[in-house]
């Protein structure tokens, strides 16, 4: 193939490329790793979404207004008072201020929640052995992956809050990891999508006590070997299965990765690990 095949090649690939990312509560917490990390973002040449988690915005604020958070294995029980709570926190304050410095940058962008346009809709958790309040489970196919196709495709960016809603009026709050993942699902079919959840680690390590050990490339091959050799963390095995199920439901990659190496994590020389 000639260079300039090759360039064509490429510019196509970019053209109808997407990344999903998903940043968490270790971003949202630190104005300093926020600001930096928004920067890159909008320096990302192609279309692409932000979905953030809550971080401990919301157990502040509570605190202050006396609604006490209720956890159960480090899940939030959301009862009543605390939907109210997260609605506001989640979908105003920090997904409104996410906005305010994405437009600073000259990216366009649109704040939203599940509910909005119906994009996200869910249905309530049911209640096996715990009760967690209004939580949502999402339900993917329902997501209106042409609406999100109509934002991109005049050049909006959304950022979604970590709520959805049951059809019914209520919201919920609902895993932002999830959100991510069946966003990248619905809209497979449209684009190459390239999920990429940013996390405190530059990536899936072979040895957890060395942060230099990261594995660049992670095919579900390796990922076996890997595990029949015990060499990786206990607690990342459910993000590389839950990598490895998007996959298999169209997604072209997911990569795990920091947030400060987001620039190269957009390209073929990343620097996290890419699960394909």
């Amino acid at each position: 193939m000639s260079t300039e095949e090759t360039n064509h090649s490429s510019n196509e690939d970019m053209q109808n490329a997407l990344f999903i990312i998903k940043i968490g509560g270790n971003i949202i917490d630190n104005p300093a790793a926020l600001e930096a990390f928004l920067a890159d973002f909008s320096k990302i040449n192609a279309a692409k979404i932000l979905v953030h988690g809550g971080g401990k915005i919301a157990t502040k604020i509570g605190t202050q207004l006396g609604i006490e958070s209720k956890y159960i294995d480090g899940r939030r029980i959301t009862d009543d008072a605390t939907i109210d709570l997260v609605t506001m926190v989640y979908g105003g304050l920090a997904n409104k201020k996410i906005v305010a410095q994405l437009q600073a940058l000259g990216t366009n962008a649109i704040g939203l929640t599940g509910a909005d346009a119906n994009i996200i809709p869910a249905k309530k958790r049911p209640v096996k052995t715990i009760d967690y309040g209004w939580v949502g489970d999402v339900e993917t196919s329902g997501i209106k992956h042409q609406t999100l196709n109509f934002f991109l495709g005049n050049g909006i960016t959304p950022v979604f809050a970590p709520l959805t809603h049951d059809t019914s009026g209520h919201i919920l709050n609902t895993n932002a990891d999830t959100i991510a993942s069946s966003l990248a699902v619905a809209l497979s079919g449209s684009f190459k999508v390239r999920l990429i959840y940013c996390f405190e680690k530059k990536g899936v390590l072979e040895d957890v006590n060395n942060d230099a050990s990261v594995i660049r490339k992670l095919d579900r091959n390796y990922y076996q070997q890997l595990k029949e050799e015990k060499k990786l963390f206990e607690g990342i095995l459910p993000k590389i299965d839950n990598a490895f199920a998007a996959i298999d439901a169209g997604v072209s990659q997911v990569l795990i990765g920091d947030a400060r190496d987001l620039i190269k994590n957009t390209t073929n020389d990343n620097e996290g690990t890419l699960i394909y």
